[in-house]
C-alpha cells in the first residue's frame, strides 16, 4: 500500500480507544495565541487515538475547512485501526505471530511504522520500547478502564524482564518479518500518534495546499506556517497541579516544529495509595522514577514522540546523554522533586507562567 493510499479518506468505522480513558478537560490545554490582528480560523475537534485531537487552520474558507476536517477525521480513523495494539488490526495479527515466531507477510500499513519504531529504539538504546507490549498489559495499560486494577506479581514482572523483548528481536525484509523472542508484542502507542501527524499533514499539504494549521493531539503538537502575525502556542501542563487545564510554561511553535510531552498524569491509576503511570522502564518492569513530564521539540514529530519517552524513562539524572543519542535540542524535564532541567536551546523558548522552584540550564551538545 503506497503513502496515498494509506492517507486516502476511504474508512468510516468508529476511533478506537489505545487503551486509555480520556479525560476532557485535560485535553484542552492547548491554547492557540490571539493575535494582535483578528485572523479568520476554523476548529473542530476529533476523538481518536485515545484522546481528544483538536485541529485549528488558518487562511482558508469555511467549506474548505471542512474538507481537511473530514479528511483528518478519515485518516486518523484508519491509522487507529491499522495500529492498534490490542483489538482485530494489522498490527493485532503481526503480534499474534510474532509471538509464534518465524516468519511471516505482515500488512503495509503497518510495515513503516515498524521500521521507523525499530529506528527509534535502537538509538534510545532501548529506553524507548515499543516492543514491551506484554508488560504495559500486566500493569492493566491496554484497557479502557483501569480504575480499579492492582499491582502485578514481582515473578511476572521479572520473567518479562528477563525475557528482554526489544525491537531488534524483528528482522523486516519488504513485507516479511521474522520475530524470535516469543516475549516481544508490540505497542506503538508511543510513537504512533508523532507518526500520524507526519502522514497526515504531508496529505494535507500536498493534497489541499494547506499552509497554516496546527494539529494538538492531547498536548502533542504539529505546526505548519502561523495564526495570522504570531505562531501557534501550546500551554504545557502544570503535573503538580489538580487542575488538568493548568499551564506551567508555553512554547510558540515554529513552522513544521512539534513539541510532544511526555508526562506521569497522561494515564495512571492509583493502588496502595500509589500513583500508578504508564511509562514503564523497560530495565526494571516498573513505571519509570523520577520524571514526572518532558517536553521535547523536533522538526519530526516520529522522532519528537519517541524521544520524550526516552527521556522520560532516562530520568533526572541520565536525560542529557539521552537527548544527545537521540540528537534532541530542545528539552524539559520536571523531575519529582520540583526541578526544571531545561536545554539552554528550550529555555530561549519556552515562556514560564509559574516560575521553577529550581531552574537546572544545560547545553546539548
Amino acid at each position: 500500500m503506497t503513502k496515498a493510499e494509506l492517507l486516502r479518506p476511504q474508512y468510516t468505522q468508529s476511533p478506537l480507544h489505545f487503551c486509555i480513558k480520556a479525560v476532557v478537560l485535560a485535553l484542552l490545554l492547548v491554547n492557540v495565541s490571539a493575535c494582535k490582528q483578528e485572523t479568520e480560523t476554523h476548529k473542530t475537534s476529533i476523538f481518536s487515538f485515545g484522546t481528544v485531537i483538536e485541529v485549528e487552520v488558518a487562511d482558508v474558507s469555511s467549506k474548505q475547512a471542512e474538507i481537511i476536517f473530514e479528511a483528518i477525521e478519515a485518516d486518523l480513523k484508519r491509522m487507529h485501526v491499522f495500529w492498534h495494539p490490542w483489538k482485530l488490526g494489522p498490527l493485532n495479527r503481526t503480534n499474534v505471530l510474532c509471538e509464534l515466531t518465524g516468519s511471516f507477510t505482515s500488512a503495509s500499513s503497518v510495515i513503516p511504522l515498524l521500521k521507523q519504531a525499530k529506528r527509534l529504539a535502537i538509538k534510545s538504546d532501548h529506553l524507548f520500547n515499543p516492543a514491551i507490549g506484554k508488560l504495559v498489559k500486566l500493569w492493566g495499560f491496554q484497557q479502557d478502564d483501569y480504575d480499579f486494577n492492582e499491582p502485578p506479581p514481582e515473578d511476572q514482572i521479572q520473567s518479562l524482564v528477563k525475557a528482554n523483548p526489544r525491537m531488534t528481536d524483528i528482522k523486516i525484509r519488504g513485507v516479511r518479518v521474522t520475530c524470535k523472542n516469543p516475549a516481544l508484542r508490540i505497542d506503538l502507542g508511543g510513537v504512533a500518534k508523532g507518526y500520524a501527524l507526519e502522514l497526515i499533514l504531508d496529505n494535507l499539504k500536498q493534497t489541499y495546499n494547506v499552509k497554516n494549521i496546527v494539529i494538538n493531539a492531547g498536548g502533542d503538537l504539529k505546526a505548519l506556517g502561523q495564526r495570522g502575525d504570531r505562531p501557534w502556542r501550546i500551554g504545557i501542563r502544570d503535573p503538580e497541579s489538580r487542575d488538568d487545564t493548568t499551564a506551567f510554561a508555553s512554547i510558540e511553535a515554529k513552522s513544521r516544529e512539534a513539541i510532544f510531552t511526555s508526562g506521569s498524569y497522561e494515564r495512571y491509576y492509583v493502588a496502595n495509595n500509589k500513583r500508578i503511570h504508564h511509562i514503564i522502564d523497560p530495565r526494571t518492569g516498573y513505571p519509570a522514577k523520577g520524571s514526572l513530564s518532558v517536553t521535547v521539540i523536533h522538526s519530526d514529530a516520529t522522532t519528537a514522540d519517541a524521544a520524550a519517552t526516552a527521556i522520560f524513562v532516562a530520568g533526572p539524572n541520565n536525560w542529557v546523554e539521552m537527548a544527545n543519542k537521540m540528537n534532541i535540542k530542545h528539552v524539559l524535564l520536571l523531575d519529582d522533586k520540583g526541578n526544571v532541567h531545561v536545554t539552554q536551546q528550550m529555555l530561549d523558548r519556552v515562556e514560564f507562567i509559574k516560575q521553577p522552584k529550581n531552574l537546572l540550564v544545560v547545553r546539548t551538545e
